[in-house]
């Protein structure tokens, strides 16, 4: 969920896969990051290779975007030669978990002092599959309600409270529309951005989107249906919901004052902030005072070009995600903490201070408590999840209509990928 464009050229170092036991080791770390990232990541690749004169980190773009850093590593890997380290999505974990390229971090993180329980269970849910460690966490997110303060004030309208409810979001979102104003907006382009705001309605219900055995779909629900229903209420009688199709439009509407209320990552907050908006963050609605939520964290995975350069990048990330350096890396970029730990740390509190409300969101990683199923036809599982949640949204079709179809389509998925 959290791609970073990049504005640097593209690099394309990759280290060799022999291994010399002469001189330092050398690590390649793709990170495809923008600018001010890079900069940060230079900066502890400098540090760390200064206090450790025995290995040599060199980062590095990878890819033109984090979006396509998959298909980069796998093409390199298919010719021999790969990264050592490099930035990967969550929801391609399961893919790269089959790779036998791809190094097992358990042993690092079970180490002694390493505090693998440190971390949010929704981050090392997403890292472990099929008891291997494909990754340790790079960015850690979640969706909560970021809403408008003075269109609230508007209309006379009390602020959200933590115990809200799906109807309240809906009622609110009706009283905020008009004059030009949406209460709330969906993007509908049918992808990930469409569907993992649709997941936890099904979770605060005591649904899942898998059966137990993996082998089904297990969405297709009553409840399911009347969450979907809601939002389909919302955007065709209520006319409450922009409906954003290319899902890049709603952020910037909220941030002139079009939209009072949107389902949003932490990371909206830097653009929110520099619009002067007066905003509040409050944690998703609920259903019977459940108010789970979805998190898409990334990872950092290490790739076996010997046991020389893979120790050696196991014993880098051990040390890039201590708290002290998780705070300059996470806490620096407007991210959230990776550890429990690093909100101890006086940085934390200087970044409540510098991006108010960002706590709501730390504290939401409590209620992150399912991550997405880990399979590796998971994107063609969700377009069909997303590509309902559209067509009820947009087109109207009832909610019971539109999931039926999508479990049907999602089992074949599964069942091909037996």
């Amino acid at each position: 969920m959290a791609a970073l464009v990049l504005v640097a050229g593209l690099l394309t170092g990759c280290g060799s896969s022999s291994e010399d036991a002469s001189g330092p080791v050398e690590i390649t770390w793709w990170h495809g990051q923008t600018e001010l990232q890079a900069k940060v990541i230079e900066e502890l690749a400098a540090e760390y290779s200064k206090a450790h004169p025995d290995v040599k980190i060199t980062p590095a773009v990878g890819s033109t975007n984090v979006d396509d850093m998959l298909q980069k590593v796998q093409a390199v890997l298919a010719g021999g030669k790969a990264p050592d380290i490099a930035y990967m999505y969550g929801t391609w974990m399961p893919n790269l978990a089959r790779n036998p390229k791809v190094y097992d971090l358990a042993a690092t993180v079970k180490a002694p002092g390493f505090g693998w329980d440190d971390f949010w269970p929704a981050e090392r849910a997403v890292s472990e599959v099929n008891g291997k460690v494909v990754g340790i966490p790079a960015l850690v997110d979640n969706l909560a309600v970021i809403y408008n303060k003075k269109l609230f004030d508007a209309a006379g309208l009390p602020y959200p409270s933590e115990d809200w409810t799906w109807d309240d979001f809906r009622a609110t979102a009706k009283k905020l529309t008009g004059g030009g104003v949406y209460g709330t907006a969906y993007p509908v382009t049918g992808l990930e951005d469409t569907v993992w705001r649709f997941w936890p309605m099904i979770w605060q219900q005591g649904g899942s989107i898998l059966a137990p055995d993996g082998k089904k779909s297990a969405f297709n629900t009553p409840q399911a249906a009347q969450a979907l229903d809601l939002w389909s209420a919302m955007a065709q009688q209520d006319k409450s919901v922009y409906l954003d199709q290319n899902g890049e439009k709603f952020v910037p509407l909220f941030q002139s004052g079009k939209i009072g209320m949107i389902a949003a990552a932490p990371y909206a907050l830097l653009d929110i902030i520099d619009h002067k908006i007066s905003y509040g963050v409050q944690v998703l609605p609920g259903y019977n005072g459940n108010h789970e939520t979805v998190a898409g964290p990334d990872n950092w995975v290490v790739f076996d070009n010997g046991s020389r350069r893979a120790k050696a990048a196991a014993e880098f990330l051990t040390w890039l995600t201590k708290p002290e350096q998780d705070a300059r890396w996470s806490l620096g970029l407007g991210n959230l903490p990776l550890r429990k730990a690093t909100t101890a740390l006086p940085a934390y509190q200087k970044f409540v201070k510098d991006f108010p409300g960002i706590d709501v969101f730390t504290a939401n990683l409590d209620n992150a408590k399912q991550a997405r199923p880990p399979l590796p036809a998971y994107p063609e599982f969700s377009e069909k999840v997303g590509n309902a949640i559209a067509q009820s949204l947009v087109g109207g079709t009832p909610a019971q209509q539109a999931l039926a179809k999508a479990a049907t389509e999602a089992d074949a998925v599964l069942g091909r990928s037996r």
